[in-house]
């Protein structure tokens, strides 16, 4: 082994730091998650303690591995005020708090319309602050003071970069991705960065992920054990990290990602920006790649709705196992359209921001407010209640597939926690003739990703080139004959949409 590449691998709820060799294989990993810090009854980042535990990681790696390269890929909707010694200005508020519906709308009536904002910066409107300009608000109203001490303000994985290597900077996945700061048509900085105050304060050229921020501080070159000349990329946003195996193999378009996890991220890469008139207002946005260019994108909470319903069900049961693949039972749903899970447990996240989480059952509504103490009778029996939490799944899952401008002939990839669900994965096959699906083998292709940038920037190598050092076992599903479907989603989405405007 030549030389190894950590990865700082950053997750909402998971953090990992990992080893990777030359060849793009995974050497060692640690995890750990962080507990929020509470301020002002706020729940905000524990910065401190991340870093802390990164440098303890490193230091352990670096006693072990050749490492001549650090590359950050993190989450979205974060990003971090810095002040001049290069640590945080102010607590960074968790992006899931939701500052009430007053807020909402003084950011529009100052900023744009909705529909004009998201024509331009390519972004939806989102509740809580998920739109990372509405975070940046809240944060210059609820600390005032501190913020008078900001210097820079970084997407996430750039901040981490500030910490190792001292230097700031911005790249195009992060900047791109549903923060209303960005203007995809005239790639630069927006009106809403301008009028918040803030447009100096954000490095405003975009590199590429692979780009160098600079080399490791003399500080943590000593804090860590490594080399002084070890690099720090610019980083990467987590789902455009997991893209970069698939363009690696496959090329940069004609397929679509379906990226599950707590968030079911669907991306469709493409060569134009822009809208059709009846997609402004849904929540339907675009990334921007790390070649710069147009990831039209459409998301919702499938992870987090499936662990929910799946507690209160194994509650209701006193049980802890999921159901396997029963055919006739699916069919049977299907074909007598009576029964119906719908989402969204958090409004304004996925692709029916209005409609109300509850379980339709001959046209009876069953809030999940109260679902506890008013269970529906079709709950009473185990397996039809998961399979119309799946039902559901695959019908906000086709519906984002949509959104996202899935064409005849294109493929589908599934990979995250649904790839290994056989109900899901059969019904969603089987809804799309002319679109082949497949189930990918990555286990953690974020990390992958992000490991990937690091040996470009070591090597000057292009991104193609590094498709010989790894493997992705692509396995195409059989389509199955479920002519129910179609009949059935008109039902299941017209009740989803029974409460929008």
């Amino acid at each position: 082994m030549e030389y190894a590449i950590a990865v700082i691998d950053i997750g909402m709820t998971n953090k990992k730091v990992a080893v990777y060799d030359d060849n793009l294989r995974q050497l060692d990993a640690k995890y750990k998650n962080f507990e929020p810090k509470m301020v002002n009854g706020l729940e905000t980042h524990d910065l401190e303690g991340m870093e802390t535990w990164f440098t303890v990681c490193l230091k352990d790696f670096a006693g072990k591995y050749p490492i001549k390269a650090l590359s950050v890929t993190t989450h979205g909707a974060t990003f971090v005020c810095a002040g001049k010694d290069g640590k945080p200005a102010l607590p960074c508020v968790f992006y899931t708090h939701e500052p009430g519906d007053d807020f909402h709308r003084r950011f529009y009536e100052q900023f744009g319309k909705r529909e004009d904002l998201q024509a331009r910066t390519g972004t939806p409107a989102f509740k809580a602050m998920i739109n990372p300009a509405k975070g940046l608000l809240f944060a210059k109203e609820q600390f005032s003071d501190l913020f008078k001490n900001t210097v820079s303000i970084l997407p996430y994985p750039q901040y981490w970069g500030l910490r190792f290597s001292g230097k700031t900077g911005t790249e195009s996945t992060y900047m791109g991705n549903h923060t209303y700061l960005w203007d995809h048509l005239n790639k630069n900085l927006s009106s809403v960065a301008r009028d918040l105050g803030i447009a100096s304060l954000i490095p405003d050229k975009l590199y590429k992920s692979w780009d160098i921020l600079g080399t490791i501080t003399g500080e943590f070159a000593e804090k860590t054990g490594l080399p002084k000349e070890t690099i720090i990329t610019m980083g990467i946003h987590d789902s455009n990290s997991a893209l970069l195996p698939h363009f690696a193999k496959k090329g940069e378009q004609g397929f679509i990602l379906n990226s599950t996890g707590t968030w079911c991220v669907i991306m469709n890469p493409m060569e134009q920006y822009g809208f059709a008139p009846d997609e402004l207002g849904k929540v339907v946005f675009f990334n921007i790649s790390a070649f710069g260019k147009p990831v039209k994108t459409a998301i919702f909470l499938g992870g987090l709705e499936f662990e929910t319903w799946s507690n209160i069900i194994m509650k209701h049961h006193n049980r802890t196992d999921v159901p396997g693949w029963n055919e006739s039972l699916y069919r049977s749903i299907l074909k007598e359209k009576k029964l119906f899970l719908l989402p969204e447990l958090t409004p304004g996240t996925g692709q029916f921001p209005s409609s109300k989480a509850r379980v339709v059952e001959n046209e009876n509504d069953f809030l999940f407010d109260g679902i506890s103490n008013n269970i529906p009778s079709c709950f009473a029996d185990y397996e039809t209640a998961f399979a119309l939490l799946r039902v559901s799944l695959v019908m906000q899952t086709l519906t984002a597939l949509e959104r996202a401008g899935l064409q005849k002939g294109y493929e589908i990839y599934t990979e995250g926690g649904f790839r290994k669900d056989q109900s899901y994965n059969n019904l969603l096959s089987s809804f799309f003739p002319d679109n082949n699906v497949f189930l990918t083998d990555i286990a953690e292709a974020t990390a992958l990703g992000a490991a990937m940038t690091a040996k470009m920037a070591l090597t000057g190598k292009s991104l193609s080139d590094l498709a010989a050092d790894f493997k992705i076992d692509y396995r195409e599903l059989e389509k199955l004959d479920f002519p129910e479907l179609n009949l059935y989603r008109t039902e299941w989405v017209k009740k989803a949409e029974m409460t929008e405007n």
